[in-house]
């Protein structure tokens, strides 16, 4: 694709990243609960102790797309595999390819490094991301059900073990 450029996340880029998480959060329906800043993610992506890493999609220089991912661990592989937290691409920008190209780039990281997986998440109802996941190889981990505690349950359970 003429114009198009996937690079690593860089310093300047929090501004747009965050307005894409937000689009996310929109789109999946959660936008209030999104409250993430670009400070935020400035100090998570580029801060002492990076905690999250990022891909970046320039389409004739406009941010297009992003993914914003972060190492795990697999303690029966013993070696760190990627974790995808967030896929989006801008919606004028859909269909030309970028997605599979953000994972590609991502499968590319796993493979330069030694990595075994690259995993993610996708909601139920997002039919279209399934078929698109499906189509690239990747397989439901339907024997597995992801928990979360979050929010004053989280506290509790923290102030439980005191």
């Amino acid at each position: 694709m003429t114009g198009t450029v996937i690079r690593t996340a860089r310093p300047g880029d929090e501004a747009a990243l965050t307005a894409m998480i937000h689009e996310l959060a929109e789109f999946e329906r959660a936008a209030q609960e999104c409250t993430v800043t670009e400070a935020q993610l400035a100090e998570a992506l580029f801060g002492p102790r990076p905690t999250l890493y990022a891909h970046v999609v320039d389409v004739d220089g406009e941010p297009a797309a992003g993914a914003l991912w972060f190492l795990n661990f697999s303690t029966w592989d013993g070696v760190p595999g990627v974790y995808l937290e967030d896929l989006y691409v801008r919606p004028r920008f859909r269909r030309r390819g970028l997605a599979r190209r953000l994972l590609a780039t991502l499968a590319a990281e796993c493979v330069q490094h030694g990595y075994t997986r690259l995993s993610w998440a996708v909601l139920d109802w997002n039919v279209n991301a399934i078929a698109f996941y499906d189509g690239i190889g990747g397989r439901p981990q339907s024997e597995w059900i992801t928990y979360r505690v979050s929010g004053p349950q989280l506290a509790e359970l923290a102030e439980s073990g005191r």
